[in-house]
């Protein structure tokens, strides 16, 4: 691992400085933990199109390695490693990312780039190599066919675009990211999307099926005695996205201007007046085309299926984990992760009765940086 490692900022070649702050450039980090939308929500800058060059999860090639390697993913190890992945790809560089993807990139042309398919800049005909009916590409683009991804030509279509966005669920400190905000060549804007963690446990108890069975099983027998490393786990986790949101609000001086919090229930109930405000945030122009995406893909019929759609009648998702879980996982969760839903605007439910009654509110209306 420690081969990997660069001493950034400084060292990124510096041909790729022109249109930064003084360009106008904007450089979006979405910070997310997984089961929290943030597919969804990537989607508002995916769809901007010709100007947006937006990756999709690229940390995930790091992630894996880095399990491997260290027989699972140590913070401590991984947060430098996924800080300098994310400086190079912000400045349009490949070189870092592709000594994760696995098998190796020849030439700087890869098959295996995971969810290539789910960005829009790695698929338009700039980027899109001649079809090879020889080479499976897993995450193909889906609209267009293309050849294995060149990483060169990505590099040439980042540079000419004029604003880059990158979503992640990988990153757990804000803090750890500094180097980025006090780039000069960059002009970050951190957006970090939270949701209550008791819907989290639930979303994942279904998408992560082998991952939780401890939780289902919790779920179902009474007399099952619980796993304090499970319960410790949860916290740890929520721990990391409070402190994260702390540091952030707090907005100390590498961070003003440059933070802000979303809860994923306002989005699903407000999504246009959500992403219109991210938008004003960011201080770019929100387009019509993200408007008509968000139109079309809140209002989503009930045979849309698959737990990463992005497709989803928005205002519906809000309280379905309240039918989903027993009282008796809520309570686990509202004792582990109390401080974040305090922080958050999350209410605790008292009781099974107040659990299910859809007219109480579970959540406060509260307005963030």
């Amino acid at each position: 691992v420690s081969e990997k490692l660069v001493n950034l900022p400084w060292s990124i070649q510096e041909s790729v400085s022109p249109a930064s702050a003084a360009g106008g450039r904007k450089h979006i980090l979405l910070l997310a933990t997984t089961r929290t939308g943030s597919s969804f929500v990537g989607e508002f800058f995916n769809q901007q199109g010709s100007n947006m060059f937006y990756l999709f999860e690229p940390l995930w090639h790091v992630a894996r390695m880095l399990s491997v390697k260290t027989g699972g993913t140590n913070a401590t190890i991984a947060e430098p490693v996924y800080r300098d992945v994310l400086h190079q790809l912000f400045l349009c560089d490949f070189s870092l990312l592709e000594s994760f993807i696995k098998p190796p990139p020849k030439d700087h042309v890869t098959a295996g780039l995971f969810r290539r398919g789910s960005s829009q800049s790695l698929c338009e005909e700039s980027v899109c190599s001649p079809f090879d009916r020889k080479v499976f590409e897993q995450f193909h683009c889906l609209l267009r066919r293309c050849g294995p991804l060149n990483l060169t030509l990505a590099s040439q279509s980042c540079m000419k675009k004029k604003h880059h966005a990158i979503k992640s669920v990988r990153v757990q400190q804000l803090e750890m990211l500094r180097s980025l905000a006090e780039d000069p060549r960059l002009d970050m804007k951190f957006i970090q999307l939270v949701r209550d963690p008791r819907a989290v446990l639930a979303s994942r108890m279904v998408a992560f099926s082998s991952e939780y069975k401890i939780w289902k099983r919790w779920a179902v027998d009474k007399d099952l005695l619980v796993d304090e490393d499970e319960v410790r786990k949860l916290k740890e986790n929520c721990d990391n996205i409070r402190m994260s949101a702390e540091t952030g609000l707090m907005q100390p001086p590498w961070l003003r201007g440059r933070y802000m919090l979303v809860r994923y229930e306002d989005i699903a109930q407000f999504p246009m007046r959500k992403a219109a405000e991210m938008y004003g945030f960011i201080g770019i122009p929100f387009t019509a085309t993200v408007e008509e995406w968000i139109g079309i893909n809140t209002q989503a019929s009930k045979n849309v299926r698959g737990v990463y759609s992005t497709q989803k009648n928005s205002s519906e998702q809000v309280d379905k984990w309240r039918f989903r879980i027993p009282f008796k996982l809520v309570q686990l969760v509202q004792k582990a992760c109390g401080p974040t839903m305090t922080l958050f605007g999350y209410k605790f439910a008292e009781n099974k009765d107040m659990l299910i009654d859809k007219s109480v509110s579970l959540i406060e209306e509260r307005t963030f940086l």
